[in-house]
C-alpha cells in the first residue's frame, strides 16, 4: 500500500516527489523525465493539474513504461482518473468555500473510483497566497489563505485532519513567486499530526532546505522539472546529499 509505504519511510527520513503536468510533456520530455528519476532520491510521481486538456490515462501509462517509482494521481477534476496508477490523493479543497471542490466532484468521483482498483488517499488541500493568482485559484473559484495569516491556516489544517484526512497538503500553486513561508509550515506541524506536504514556487536548494527544515515531510516540486533540467538536477543532488547527513 502506498500509504503505508509513505508513513514506512517517514520514520528514517524526509520524502522527494515531482508533479507532472501532462500538457506540459510529450513522449520525449517523459522519457527525459523519467531517466533523472530512476536511481534518484525521488519517492513517487503525481500526475494532474489544475487545468488537464491532455489525456492523464496516457501520460500515467507511459510514465509506468519509464520507471517503476509509484504513479498517485494529483486530480484537478474528475477527468484525471486513470486505472493505471497505483493511488490518488483525494483532494478536498479544504481552504476554499467551494462546494464543489468540497464534495462534489467527489461524489460524481466516488462510484468509478469504486470499480477501479486504485488506492485512495484522502488529503487536505490548502491553498496559500504566493504573490500572484495561479491556475488553481482561478479554476477552482476560490481564495488561496494569505500568507501572514497562520493561525487560520492552523485552523484550517486541524480541521482537516479532524475530518479524517490522511495527509495535509500546502499548495502556493503551479508557478508561485514564493513556496509556503517556514513559520507556517513550522506552526502546521506542531499542531498536526499526520504527514505534512508543501509545494509549489520551489525552485532552489536553500528553499528544500529551509521547508524541509521548517517541518514539512514530503516536497513536491514541478515547474523546475519542466523548465530547467540542470537546475532540477541540482536539486537532486542536494536532497541525496541531505539524507547522507
Amino acid at each position: 500500500m502506498i500509504y503505508a509505504d509513505i508513513l514506512t519511510k517517514l520514520k528514517t527520513r524526509k520524502l522527494f516527489a515531482i508533479l507532472v503536468d501532462p500538457d506540459k510533456h510529450d513522449e520525449e520530455s517523459l522519457q527525459q523525465l523519467a531517466g533523472l528519476t530512476n536511481d534518484s532520491v525521488i519517492d513517487f510521481i503525481l500526475v494532474g493539474g489544475s487545468l488537464v486538456s491532455g489525456s492523464v490515462d496516457e501520460t500515467v501509462y507511459a510514465l509506468k513504461g519509464k520507471t517503476n517509482l509509484p504513479i498517485l494521481l494529483f486530480p484537478g477534476n474528475v477527468l484525471q482518473i486513470s486505472p493505471h496508477a497505483d493511488a490518488i490523493l483525494f483532494l478536498s479543497l479544504i481552504s476554499g468555500r467551494n462546494p464543489e471542490f468540497l464534495i462534489g466532484n467527489h461524489v460524481i468521483a466516488a462510484p468509478v473510483l469504486k470499480k477501479i482498483n486504485l488506492e485512495i488517499i484522502p488529503t487536505a488541500y490548502i491553498l496559500i497566497e504566493n504573490g500572484r493568482t495561479t491556475a488553481v485559484e482561478y479554476v477552482s473559484n476560490t481564495k488561496p489563505i494569505p500568507a501572514d495569516k497562520i493561525d487560520l491556516t492552523v485552523a484550517t489544517a486541524m480541521a482537516g485532519e479532524m475530518l479524517g484526512h490522511k495527509m495535509l497538503y500546502l499548495e502556493a500553486g503551479s508557478g508561485a513567486l514564493n513556496p509556503v513561508n517556514s513559520d507556517m509550515i513550522r506552526e502546521v506541524k506542531k499542531n498536526t499530526g499526520i504527514p505534512l506536504i508543501v509545494g509549489g514556487g520551489i525552485h532552489t536548494t536553500e528553499q528544500v532546505r529551509q521547508i524541509y527544515d521548517a517541518g514539512a515531510d514530503i516536497i513536491v516540486v514541478g515547474s523546475v522539472a519542466e523548465d530547467n533540467t540542470e537546475e532540477f538536477t541540482s536539486l537532486l543532488e542536494f536532497v541525496k546529499d541531505l539524507r547522507k547527513q
